[in-house]
């Protein structure tokens, strides 16, 4: 009968923990862990929907391909650091590229859902900002 209530009481208090895990993952980054590359940090902030780069050199250019091989993220830097949003960018995966003359570091980011807004409307009928 303990076994039982403690199965009860563990379900129960994993529940509320696994619903909040699964709404935190917007992006995953997969650094480049090259020891080449530990000129830039590559981080994603705590909602993990912004790109921070920061160096000790400056960023000349940042610039991402897609899984259709468009670039959605071309920006001009200039500076030693940089914040990028994520929610612009198409859910898939995406190869970054920042340019350090004459180093280019590769990194991929994985955007996990879209961040698509249900806007009110009629029940037969639904619409995202996202649609086009």
């Amino acid at each position: 009968m303990k076994t039982v209530f403690f199965v009860i009481f563990f379900v129960f208090l994993t529940i509320p923990w696994s619903q909040i895990q699964a709404q935190n993952n917007f992006a995953i980054l997969e650094k480049n862990v090259n020891v080449r590359a530990k000129g830039l940090t590559q981080e994603l902030n705590t909602t993990k929907d912004t790109l921070i780069l920061k160096s000790e050199k400056r960023i000349n250019k940042v610039y991402a391909v897609n899984m259709n091989y468009k670039r959605e993220v071309d920006i001009e830097v200039k500076t030693n650091s940089v914040k990028i949003p994520l929610t612009n960018l198409s859910k898939g995966k995406h190869v970054f590229v920042a340019v350090q003359s004459p180093i280019r570091y590769v990194f991929v980011i994985k955007i996990l859902r879209d961040d698509t807004i249900l806007l009110a409307m009629e029940d037969d009928q639904v619409a995202s900002k996202n649609d086009e």
